[in-house]
C-alpha cells in the first residue's frame, strides 16, 4: 500500500510529465487557453495513459523482454523483441486513441469541436509514449503498480494543463507587458509552477533526512574519538602528577 502511495504521489508531484521532463508541451500550451477544454483533454490523457501503460508492460513482460517467450517454450527462451518496443507501444496508444476520439465525437460534439487536431494527436504526444518508456526503463515489478504509475502519470499531465488554463483565463485581465503577452508569460508561469511542483520532492522523497554515514565520515569519527581519548589520558597524567607533588610537600 506505502509503496502504490509514493508512487501516485511522486508521479503526480516529483516526477510530473510537464514540469519535470517537459513532455506533452505541445498539446499543453495549445489547449490550455480555455478551462473546458483542458478539462477534456486532460481526462482524455488520463484515460489513454491508464489504459495504454499496463497494456504495454503486460506486452514488455511476455513478449519483449529478454528471455520473455519462454512460455512458449525452451527453445524461445533466447529470443529478444526488444527492438519492436516503439513499434507495439506506438500502435496500443493509436488504438486507445481512436477509440477516446470516437467516444468523444459521438457524446460531446462541442468538446470534439473545441479539442480539434489535438486529440487524434494525442497518439504522437510524446507524454502517452513517455509514461510507457519511463515505466519500461523503471521496471516496475507489477501489474497494479503500472496501472497505478499510468493513472498518476496521467493526473499530474491534467493538473499541469488544468492550472496553466485558469490562470491564462484570469490573466487576461493583468496588466502584462506587450512583449511577454501570449505565450512568453505562459512560458514564465510554467517554470514557477514547476519550481513549485518540485518543491514537493523533499517531503515525499525524505531527502531532508540525514546521509548514511560513508567510510569517509566513519574514518573521521573515529579519528576524533581517538583524539579526545588521548587529551583525556594527558589530563589524567597531569592530575596524577599534580596530586604527587602535594603529596611530596
Amino acid at each position: 500500500m506505502l509503496e502504490h502511495l509514493e508512487l501516485f504521489f511522486k508521479s503526480i508531484f516529483i516526477d510530473n510529465m510537464v514540469f519535470a521532463v517537459f513532455l506533452g508541451m505541445c498539446s499543453y500550451l495549445a489547449v490550455s487557453k480555455k478551462v473546458s477544454t483542458a478539462v477534456g483533454l486532460g481526462a482524455a490523457v488520463i484515460f489513454v495513459l491508464g489504459v495504454t501503460v499496463p497494456l504495454n508492460w503486460l506486452l514488455d513482460k511476455y513478449l519483449l523482454q529478454d528471455g520473455a517467450l519462454v512460455w512458449l517454450g525452451p527453445e524461445y527462451a533466447d529470443y529478444n523483441l526488444g527492438f519492436l518496443s516503439f513499434i507495439l507501444f506506438i500502435a496500443t496508444i493509436a488504438t486507445m486513441v481512436q477509440l477516446v476520439e470516437i467516444v468523444v465525437e459521438k457524446f460531446s460534439p462541442s468538446l470534439y469541436n473545441s479539442l480539434g487536431i489535438f486529440l487524434p494527436l494525442i497518439a504522437v504526444n510524446c507524454a502517452i509514449l513517455g509514461g510507457s518508456l519511463f515505466m519500461q526503463t523503471r521496471e516496475i515489478p507489477n501489474l497494479g503498480l503500472a496501472l497505478n504509475y499510468g493513472v498518476s502519470s496521467g493526473i499530474g499531465w491534467f493538473l499541469a494543463i488544468l492550472a496553466i488554463a485558469a490562470i491564462r483565463e484570469k490573466i487576461r485581465y493583468s496588466n502584462v507587458p506587450a512583449p511577454l503577452r501570449g505565450l512568453g508569460i505562459t512560458f514564465i508561469i510554467t517554470g514557477l509552477m514547476g519550481i513549485g511542483f518540485q518543491s514537493f520532492g523533499g517531503m515525499l522523497t525524505g531527502d531532508n533526512e540525514p546521509p548514511e554515514p560513508t567510510e569517509a565520515t566513519t574514518a573521521k569519527a573515529d579519528s576524533k574519538e581517538e583524539e579526545k581519548e588521548i587529551k583525556k589520558e594527558i589530563e589524567d597524567e597531569k592530575r596524577t602528577v599534580s596530586y604527587n607533588d602535594v603529596i611530596n610537600k
